[in-house]
C-alpha cells in the first residue's frame, strides 16, 4: 500500500486528534512518575532541557545542571552514549544530590541497548530512539513480506524487553522519543520519510511495553521541519485512540532548531501549534546555546496557556457539512496550501507576503525604509534589496513623498486613498462596512479589515464576488489561532476563494513573548495551509527611533515566521544541534563561522551536527551537512551522501563552500558587501 492510500485510509476513519478545534482543552493522558517528579495532564506542563557538557566531566555536569535548574529546567537529560558514559551518571546524581538538589535525570540513548539497561538501574528515566536502538541505518530500501517484516518485529521485541523488565523493577519512567531523520532503513522502506513512518516506529516498541504491562511512558515525534513535527504527533494521538493504546504523555520539541531568533521562532511555530491545541505535557527547546538559555523560552511558551481557558472568548463550534462534529475541512496529518484565487500579487501560487507597519511614522526619506531591507544607494542613484525586503507598507493617511522603490507597494485607509489624485499605485484598506457599502475602489487590489468572529453571509458573498479583494484578518481574543482557524474552515465549507493576511498586534510584552507568540498564532495557521501574507501591527510608541527598530524587528520576525512554517525560503536555514556531551567540536563557534560565511545563499539549508547521531539522518531534508565524526575530524555531505570523509576542521567550512561551489549554487556575496557599505 502507497504512503499516500495509506493518508486517505486513515483521513476516512476522521481526523480528531485533539479535544477541540475551537475551545481550550488539554488532552488528557496517563499520569506518568519520574523519580519525584509527576507529567501528565493532571500537573503542570514541565520544562526540561539536555547538558552539553562531556557526561564523563562530573563536576562540569553538575554545575551546567544546577545552571540549568536554576533557569528554570524540572527535568535534566545526560547523554549516555556507552556504558562508561552511563556508569557515570550515578556519580552526576549523587553530587547533585548531595549538593541538595533532587531534580530527576534522563539518561539520553541511541546505539546502546546495553548503556540504556545499566542507566535505567541509576537514573529516574531513559530515553531510546527507536529508529537506532535495535537497528543499523544504511539508507537501503528492503522489499519486505508479511513474515520477514515479522521477524523484525520478534527480533526487535527480545532486545527491547531487557530495558523493560529493568524500568518495571526499578519504577524507571521511558520515553519512546522518535526523531524524523534517524527512522530505521525498515520502516522507510514500508512507510516512507512521512509522519506516520515516525509513529509506526514508536508504536513499534509502545505495543510491546503494553504488553508487558509497562505503562510509565512518555512519547515524542521531534523533527526540524515543523510541518513534519506537527504532522506527526497529531497523527499519534490519533492513532493511540483508534488501537486503544493508552494516552500517554507527550514530550514537544523541534530537534535543531538553530540559534538566536531563528531557533526561538522556528521551536514556537511547532511547539505553539501544539500547545494551541492542547497537546503536550513537557517542553524541550532546543537551541544551538548554552542549556540554560533554553528554559526561559519553554517556560514562555507554556506560560502562556496556563489560563487559556478563562481567558479566551467563545468560539463557534466548528460542525462539518457532513454534520460531524469534529472532522476538520483539511487534512491536518498532511500540508497543503489552501487555493485562493490569485489577486494581483496575493493568493494562486504566490508565497506568502509581508506587509510593514508604518501607519504611526511619517516617512520623511528613502532611509526610513532600511529597516525593512529596502537600501537607497546615492552613488548610483539606485534601489536595492536585501533577502528582507517587505512587499508592501502600512502608511496609514501619510503616503510616503517621494517614489518608492519597484519591489515595494503601499497601503493606506481608504479615505485618505479616495482624495488621493493618482491613486493607481497606492492601493486603499477598507472596514469590511465600507468595503460593502462603496462604489469606489481600486481597480485591481483592495484591503478588507476583518474581525474574525464577524463573517457573515453578507460579506462572504461579497468577498466571493469581487476579485480585487484581499482580507486583513485580525481578532481580540486570547485564543486567537484556533478562532483564525475556524475562519479559514468557513472560507473554505463556503467555497470562499478570497486571499488572507494574518494581521496580529501585541500590547504591553516583552520582545522575547513576541517573537514567540506571533510565530505561534501565525505559524500555527501556515503549518496548516492558511494564510497568505503577515502584518505585524506595532504597540503604540512616541519616539521615531524606537518605531523604526520595532518595525526592523518586526520585519525580521514575520520572514522568520515565514521560513520557519516552510512557506517562504527567504535566507539561508541551518539545521544546527544544540550540542550535548556527544559533540566533537564547539557547536555554537563553528554554527556561527559557517553562517558568516554563508548567510547569503538565499534558501540553502546546511545541517550542522555535533556527531554522527545527529548527523545525515538528523539533518534530513538539508542541503549539505557538517558533520563531527572525531576529535577535529569534520564528514561534508551532499544531502544525505557523504562526499568527503575526515576533513580536518581548519579546513572544513573552506571544503564545504568548495562543494557548495561545485553546484553551481555558490555566488559572492557582493551586494550584500554593498549593503553593508550603505549603512
Amino acid at each position: 500500500m502507497s504512503n499516500n492510500s495509506q493518508i486517505v485510509n486513515l483521513i476516512e476513519k476522521g481526523t480528531q486528534y485533539c479535544d477541540s478545534l475551537t475551545a481550550y482543552s488539554r488532552r488528557k493522558t496517563v499520569q506518568v512518575n519520574i523519580g519525584d517528579l509527576w507529567m501528565g495532564s493532571d500537573f503542570p506542563i514541565r520544562v526540561q532541557s539536555m547538558t552539553t557538557v562531556d557526561t564523563m566531566d562530573t563536576i562540569g555536569s553538575v554545575e551546567q545542571t544546577i545552571r540549568m535548574i536554576e533557569s528554570g529546567c524540572e527535568l535534566v537529560r545526560i547523554t549516555a552514549p556507552s556504558v562508561k558514559e552511563a556508569q557515570n551518571l550515578d556519580n552526576i546524581r549523587k553530587e547533585l544530590r548531595k549538593r541538595g538538589y533532587n531534580v530527576p535525570l534522563a539518561a539520553d540513548i541511541h546505539f546502546t541497548p546495553n548503556a540504556a539497561e545499566l542507566a535505567a538501574r541509576l537514573v529516574e528515566k531513559v530515553r531510546i530512539n527507536p529508529g537506532n536502538y535495535a537497528d543499523k541505518k544504511r539508507f537501503e530500501s528492503i522489499d519486505y513480506t508479511e513474515a520477514s517484516y515479522q521477524a523484525e518485529l520478534d527480533r526487535i521485541r527480545d532486545k527491547f524487553l531487557p530495558l523493560i523488565k529493568i524500568c518495571k523493577e526499578y519504577g524507571t519512567a521511558m520515553r519512546i522519543g522518535t526523531n524524523h531523520g534517524s527512522l530505521s532503513d525498515r520502516i522507510l522502506s514500508r512507510y516512507g520519510d512521512t509522519p506516520l513512518g515516525m509513529v509506526e516506529s514508536a508504536l513499534e516498541f509502545l505495543r510491546i511495553c503494553e504488553d508487558e504491562n509497562y505503562f510509565n511512558i512518555v512519547l515524542s515525534m521531534k523533527a526540524s521541519n515543523t510541518q513534519v513535527m506537527v504532522e506527526a504527533y497529531r497523527l499519534l494521538c490519533k492513532k493511540l485512540n483508534e488501537e486503544g493504546l493508552k494516552p500517554y504523555p507527550l514530550h514537544l520539541g523541534v530537534t535543531e532548531a538553530g540559534e538566536g531568533e531563528d531557533g526561538r521562532i522556528k521551536s514556537a511555530v511547532g511547539i505553539g501549534t501544539l500547545l494551541e491545541d492542547g497537546l503536550g505535557d513537557t517542553v524541550r527547546v532546543s537551541l544551538t546555546e548554552d542549556p540554560e538559555f533554553e528554559a526561559p523560552v519553554a517556560k514562555s511558551l507554556i506560560d502562556r496557556y496556563t489560563q487559556r481557558a478563562e481567558k479566551s472568548a467563545t468560539i463557534s463550534a466548528w460542525t462539518s457539512p457532513q454534520g460531524a462534529a469534529f472532522d476538520s475541512p483539511i487534512n491536518p496529518f498532511q500540508h497543503s496550501r489552501r487555493s485562493t484565487k490569485e489577486v494581483h500579487v496575493f493568493g494562486g501560487h504566490n508565497v506568502p507576503r509581508v506587509i510593514a507597519d508604518y501607519s504611526q511614522i511619517k516617512i520623511e526619506q528613502p532611509e526610513d525604509l532600511k529597516a525593512i531591507g529596502h537600501f537607497y544607494l546615492p552613488a548610483t542613484d539606485k534601489w536595492a534589496m536585501n533577502d528582507l525586503g517587505a512587499d508592501f507598507i502600512y502608511t496609514k493617511n501619510s503616503p510616503a513623498p517621494f517614489m518608492l522603490p519597484m519591489g515595494l507597494k503601499e497601503i493606506v485607509d481608504y479615505k485618505t486613498w479616495s482624495d488621493l489624485k493618482s491613486p493607481e499605485n497606492i492601493f486603499p484598506k477598507l472596514n469590511a462596512e465600507d468595503f460593502l457599502t462603496e462604489n469606489k475602489k481600486h481597480k485591481s487590489l483592495n484591503f478588507i479589515e476583518v474581525k474574525a468572529s464577524n463573517l457573515n453571509d453578507n460579506l462572504i458573498n461579497a468577498l466571493k464576488a469581487d476579485n480585487t479583494a484581499v482580507v486583513l484578518l485580525q481578532t481580540d481574543n486570547d485564543h486567537a489561532m484556533p478562532e483564525f482557524r475556524r475562519f479559514f474552515f468557513e472560507l473554505l465549507s463556503r467555497e470562499c476563494k478570497v486571499p488572507v493576511i494574518i494581521l496580529r498586534q501585541y500590547n504591553d510584552i516583552p520582545s522575547s513573548d513576541f517573537q514567540l507568540f506571533s510565530a505561534t498564532d501565525i505559524g500555527g495557521l501556515l503549518v496548516d495551509g492558511f494564510g497568505d501574507g503577515v502584518l505585524l501591527k506595532l504597540p503604540i510608541l512616541s519616539q521615531k527611533s524606537e518605531l523604526i527598530e520595532r518595525i526592523k524587528g518586526y520585519n525580521a520576525t514575520a520572514f522568520g515566521i515565514l521560513q520557519a512554517a516552510r512557506t517562504r525560503m527567504s535566507k539561508t536555514e541551518y539545521i544546527s544541534c544544540p550540542s550535548c556531551g556527544r559533540t566533537l567540536f564547539d557547536l555554537q563557534e563553528t554554527t556561527a563561522l559557517i553562517r558568516k560565511r554563508t548567510d547569503h545563499l538565499k534558501g540553502v539549508k546546511i545541517g550542522i551536527m555535533g556527531c554522527i547521531v545527529n548527523g545525515p539522518g538528523e539533518m534530513a531534508d538539508a542541503d549539505y551537512g557538517y558533520v563531527g565524526i572525531g576529535k577535529d575530524k569534520i564528514a561534508l555531505y551532499r544531502g544525505q551522501t557523504v562526499v568527503k570523509k575526515s576533513v580536518h576542521a581548519d579546513n572544513a567550512v573552506d571544503a564545504l563552500i568548495e562543494i557548495i561551489k561545485e553546484d553551481g549554487v555558490w555566488f559572492e556575496p557582493e551586494v550584500s558587501e554593498l549593503l553593508e557599505e550603505s549603512l
